[in-house]
């Protein structure tokens, strides 16, 4: 799997097993983004074991099962279902039906995983909220832009550390690349993938919430546009927000579809945070101009400028506090309301904007 190609990206690292093996079985139903590739990696590079898959899409499954020998293909998703052995069931499926398959997951007694965005309505949140406290399964999410970033991951530290005091604001910025030509039909369709504030803002959400230390925040304000994609009318390709959070934390994010043909990789992802006694800066998947190498870090704080590039030192806790959670019902990787709050705020965010469409007329 490419790093280069933001529909693929898969991350590798160690095995770094958490349980023994077949201690922990998980399964895979629905394969309509890449992702599921990288949420796969880091489940059984910390010890999982993948028993099963299921996507209606028999090319899919071929192709899966290449890359993970020995997985078996489901007659439907109910065999995995029913499955008793299967304790969480990942799923890339289409946006607006990662809810409504939570639900079904939650409800059979497994716990899920889906990726980013978890819900395209605040309805399917409000269910999935229910479903959870009723089921006490957990509806986990793959927010990859952190979970499966070291820069991310070691900004966190860093944070916990007190290296830059007390955290005041995060700015994001989430460009990717559309790849038009590449993309299926629902990735085009405003109720299937939710906006572009609800999709690729959801990652944002959750990292203002991560590094902030916020259990709640407002949306001040957000717009939404399609600037250059005429040709598909319901495509937003540049979203942004500003959001206040409950402890005056500050956030603002901005997402788009712009980047541009001579970049090396699918985006220039970049996270700037403000604290108290310094700020980090993080450049996620590249440093334009002087290399082409993912994760580097750089930090000021009252002893100096510092810079870290560390790929490949950091790794990625989460998969296997993932598993450990689920196996003890703990909370160690991520609260429940944690990933039901990153979900509302992006979903607030989508609610409230205002589309410039009437400005660009």
């Amino acid at each position: 799997m490419s790093r280069n190609d933001g529909m693929l990206y898969a991350p590798t690292y160690e095995a770094k097993p958490v349980v023994k093996p077949g201690e922990f079985i998980f399964a895979a139903i629905a394969l309509d983004h890449g992702h599921i590739y990288g949420m796969c990696n880091g489940l059984i590079e910390a010890g999982a074991q993948l028993k099963w898959v299921y996507d209606p899409d028999a090319e899919k499954v071929k192709s899966f099962i290449d890359r993970y020998p020995g997985v078996r293909a489901a007659r439907s998703a109910e065999e995995i279902l029913e499955d008793p052995g299967v304790r969480m069931v990942a799923t890339a499926a289409i946006p607006s039906e990662r809810g409504p398959l939570g639900l079904k997951v939650m409800g059979h007694g497994k716990d899920y995983f889906t990726d980013k965005t978890p819900f395209t309505t605040l309805e399917q949140l409000e269910a999935a909220r229910v479903q959870s406290a009723r089921t006490k399964q957990k509806y986990m999410v793959y927010f990859s832009e952190r979970l499966h970033v070291e820069s991310a991951i070691y900004a966190g530290q860093l944070i916990r550390q007190g290296a830059i005091g007390r955290p005041l604001q995060v700015i994001g910025l989430g460009p990717h690349r559309l790849n038009a030509a590449n993309r299926p039909e629902w990735f085009f369709q405003r109720e299937k993938y939710g906006g572009i504030l609800c999709d690729i803002g959801s990652h944002h959400t959750e990292q203002f919430l991560y590094y902030c230390g916020c259990t709640d925040a407002t949306v001040l304000h957000s717009k939404v546009a399609n600037y250059n994609n005429s040709a598909y009318p319901e495509l937003e390709d540049f979203g942004d927000a500003t959001l206040v959070g409950d402890n005056g934390a500050t956030q603002y994010f901005r997402v788009d579809w712009f980047t541009p043909g001579g970049l090396g990789t699918w985006g220039d992802g970049r996270t700037m945070i403000m604290g108290t006694e310094g700020y980090i800066e993080l450049r996620k998947y590249t440093d334009i101009g002087r290399s082409s190498t993912p994760d580097h870090v750089f930090w000021v704080d009252s002893q100096g400028e510092h810079y870290e590039h560390v790929a490949g030192k950091i790794g990625y806790p989460f998969f296997g506090e993932l598993i450990l959670d689920s196996m003890n019902r703990t909370e160690l990787a991520m609260t429940q309301a944690h990933v039901f709050k990153a979900a509302e705020l992006c979903l607030l965010a989508q609610a409230k904007a205002i589309h410039l469409s009437s400005i660009l007329r």
